[in-house]
């Protein structure tokens, strides 16, 4: 409980920006003020590292966390600030986060509404980044936002979401159930390192799994 106290006042002392459903801005409000209890629609990312091998970087959250306690998430989630693009704000995020710096590229973007438990919700609309690392890449851990860190293929992916989908964040599910309505330029450019993401039966699996946390019709793509 103490550390949830610390992750909520930290939460307060930060700002997101608030958006319409057409991501346009139209303010900004405390972050805790937009997770609590059923949120106010906001702007966040989610960002995913891979290696040319087509491995995704997997983080742990911080057992500190408000939301999602120990539950494993994409490379880094997080929130832009007043003037950052969502790629601008991931690149800032990755070396704060994960001691790593990492040009990002945009994929596209979904908005997503979803309760965790009795204690509040995230409600965003949700950028998604993709960039590339070296598979010998030496990540730092930051306490209080990672407590741990994995690579992982998508047949690892697979078979662990079918013993514990609960254990996965939905922003990440989704986010990778969406990879093909990525910008078609981006998928050209890294057709080689998401081709195994991109087979039919791993989007299924993947929207599979995000249904196990919000029916489909709470979540959608935003063009």
């Amino acid at each position: 409980m103490k550390e949830h106290c610390l992750e909520v006042k930290e939460m307060v002392e930060e700002y997101v920006i608030l958006v319409d459903q057409k991501d346009n801005a139209i303010g900004s409000e405390e972050k805790v003020k937009c997770h609590l209890p059923n949120g106010k629609l906001h702007r966040a990312f989610t960002a995913l590292l891979f290696d040319k091998k087509g491995r995704l970087v997997l983080t742990r959250r911080s057992k500190e966390k408000m939301l999602w306690p120990n539950d494993w998430d994409g490379t880094v989630a997080s929130h832009p600030r007043e003037g950052e693009t969502y790629t601008s704000s991931a690149e800032r995020r990755m070396p704060e986060e994960l001691g790593v710096s990492c040009k990002m590229d945009y994929l596209m973007k979904f908005e997503y509404h979803v309760p965790y438990k009795d204690v509040g919700s995230e409600n965003e609309i949700c950028g998604t980044l993709i960039g590339i690392v070296d598979e010998s890449t030496k990540f730092k851990m930051v306490e209080g936002e990672i407590d741990e860190i994995k690579w992982i293929s998508p047949t690892e992916l697979i078979r662990e979401i079918d013993n514990a989908p609960e254990t996965y964040c939905p922003w990440m599910l989704i986010a990778l159930a969406l990879l093909p309505e990525s910008e078609k330029s981006m998928l050209t450019k890294y057709s080689s390192i998401l081709s195994n993401w991109l087979e039919p039966f791993v989007i299924q699996k993947m929207t599979n799994a995000t249904e196990k946390h919000l029916p489909k019709e709470k979540w959608r793509l935003v063009k």
